[in-house]
């Protein structure tokens, strides 16, 4: 089931996160389960920025709230920092929500259109009393101000009178009002226009300096997860494929299906050519995941060993690695 294993983990460095075999499993009748992460195992590092990536549907974006606990995953560990969440009761895990927060997919539904800016984003001050009125007024306004919002134009208006992109700088806003030590970034860029993108990934990246962020950012756009991340890992069907800092990914990807991945990317020079790697098929369904390696059924490498012989993750260069029995060669 591409793929297993736990080589990927590290020993040094402070760990923020660390998750170890999460399964989350969803009932889609009396007798049958959607697999839709099956073992995944990872750590950040304080101060890194891990992305996640693959095509829609592999489990990248239940993952995330998985780890948040939103809802509990079905089995696996969950630790931040000295705390193991899945063994928390609902007000031990309540109190430790302020130190992870989500930024989600769609800026705009994500943001009561009911509130005004001024209490959307002080919400959270108040339900956690950090400070009195005086002082979460002004906390609010610097918190606009440090997303490129002018507190005094923005303050009163509702979500439905701003755009895409100044929904997602509030949506920001509000996710750092409790100073969290961990921010999962869900998507947070696929429903904005190119342009507003790149403002957006530079403010996470200004965000991530000024208050000592750890991230996570989920995405399929890998041109988008270059940009932003120290480390890289990539999903299929509910299981880790490759691991890898972005640099050695893009330059050599040893899974067949993150070279796939990448090949997909467009390059904007008419001049520049290159071999596509392309994936047939399409993908299967995660209520019946095939044996083995769950990629094998599209895998231009794949021989009877991937039917029959779940892969491990296995390092093939420094801090490089991936889960298949027929890499590429590097």
């Amino acid at each position: 089931m591409a793929g297993t294993g736990k080589a990927h983990l590290r020993h040094e460095g402070e760990k923020v996160l660390e998750v170890n075999d999460l399964v989350m499993n969803y009932k889609a009748g009396r007798k049958t389960v959607v697999s839709a992460v099956a073992g995944v195992s990872f750590d950040v590092l304080r101060g890194e920025t891990l992305a996640i990536v693959g095509e829609s549907g592999c489990g990248k974006s239940t993952l995330g709230k998985a780890v948040l606990q939103l809802p509990r995953p079905t089995s696996g560990s969950v630790r931040l920092g000295g705390d193991e969440l899945t063994s928390l009761d609902d007000s031990a895990l309540r109190a430790v929500r302020p130190r992870m927060q989500m930024i989600f997919q769609d800026p705009i539904s994500s943001l009561d259109p009911r509130l005004q800016v001024k209490n959307i984003v002080d919400e959270p001050l108040k339900v956690w009393g950090r400070g009195d009125d005086a002082e979460r007024e002004k906390k609010v306004n610097e918190l606009l101000t440090a997303v490129g919002l002018d507190p005094a134009v923005v303050r009163d208006r509702r979500p439905w009178e701003f755009s895409g992109g100044q929904c997602q700088r509030i949506s920001i806003a509000r996710s750092i009002a409790l100073d969290p030590e961990l921010l999962i970034c869900d998507e947070p860029v696929s429903a904005l226009d190119v342009s507003i993108q790149a403002q957006i990934l530079n403010l996470l990246q200004d965000m991530k300096d000024r208050f000592g962020l750890t991230m996570i950012f989920i995405s399929h756009d890998l041109s988008v997860v270059k940009q932003v991340s120290t480390r890289v890992l990539v999903m299929y069907l509910g299981k880790v494929c490759e691991v890898a800092p972005p640099d050695a990914l893009y330059a050599n990807p040893a899974h067949h299906y993150a070279k796939a991945l990448i090949g997909s990317v467009p390059v904007p020079d008419p001049r520049r050519g290159r071999a596509k790697a392309t994936i047939e098929g399409e993908p299967p369904s995660p209520m019946n995941p095939p044996s083995g390696c769950r990629f094998r059924t599209r895998c231009p490498a794949a021989t009877d060993q991937c039917a029959q012989q779940e892969p491990e993750l296995r390092e093939v260069a420094a801090g490089h690695f991936v889960a298949c029995h027929h890499p590429n060669p590097r």
